[in-house]
């Protein structure tokens, strides 16, 4: 299973993609998840590849398996050396019409914080909505 786009790969995190030191806690969780639950690729973390010499450039993906009512939610980074090149917007659009296309989606949420700007910027241009904040996050959603 793979994702691809004009410049990037994306693929599902899979326990031979990780090394051991990875010190990133929420890729061991879901890598822990995955082990007992095997259905769960795809529902998780994805590694956003350079598609033209394979670099590994952040990770993409989503908390876990839609819930009762057909929601998930996104969340995304890219490292600091690729930010600012159109990466996440290209990744997180890609991501976006995979959901869309397994039908098992009917609203996409995410969170950014206040002074994330650039993230902000990217979400806007996706169609997702501000639909609350409190003093450090504004939350969005997207129905499909």
């Amino acid at each position: 299973m793979e994702i691809l786009t004009k410049r990037l790969k994306l693929i599902p995190c899979r326990e031979e993609d990780v090394k051991d030191d990875d010190p990133r806690e929420f890729i061991r969780h879901y890598l822990d998840s995955l082990r007992e639950d095997p259905d769960s690729l795809g529902w998780g973390v994805w590694l956003v590849k350079i598609l033209e010499d394979g670099s590994i450039i952040g990770d993409i993906g989503f908390k876990g398996k839609p819930d009762e009512y057909g929601k998930v939610e996104i969340g995304y980074g890219i490292s600091a050396h690729y930010q600012n090149k159109g990466y996440a917007t290209e990744a997180v659009e890609a991501l976006l019409n995979w959901v869309n296309a397994t039908g098992a989606v009917k609203i996409i949420t995410a969170e950014c914080l206040i002074e994330n700007s650039p993230s902000i910027k990217v979400l806007n241009k996706l169609g997702l909505k501000e639909v609350s904040r409190n003093s450090d996050m504004i939350f969005w959603e997207k129905t499909l």
